[in-house]
């Protein structure tokens, strides 16, 4: 394992995406951010299928600074149950592995 993780969410247009992502690498909760979109989604929500168009925003942290980022999220994001899906990077790039672990805890390389 790396100590690094990949975490996903979607949000309800381009505006909120890209404060989120601006805000969560600002304050050093992810590296980086990418904002990729819009995107067409289906899902049940509250008993009834819907329809809508959102933004996915991808943000690389890592395993410490995680629950950090996961906070910040629910308070930030507009939906009541925002989606947070966390993947574990197992391998990779280890100039760019070490460069998540220096940016997302705020030291310089």
């Amino acid at each position: 394992m790396t100590s690094c993780c990949q975490v996903a969410t979607t949000l309800p247009d381009r505006v909120s995406a890209d404060k989120l992502a601006e805000i969560l690498v600002e304050e050093r909760l992810a590296a980086c951010a990418q904002v990729l979109g819009p995107v067409s989604s289906t899902y049940r929500w509250q008993g009834r299928l819907e329809h809508s168009e959102e933004w996915y925003c991808t943000l690389k942290t890592t395993d410490q600074r995680l629950p950090a980022l996961q906070q910040r999220v629910r308070e930030l994001h507009p939906y009541r149950t925002p989606e947070l899906i966390v993947l574990p990077i197992t391998g990779g790039d280890l100039q760019y592995l070490d460069w998540i672990r220096t940016e997302a805890n705020g030291r310089e390389l």
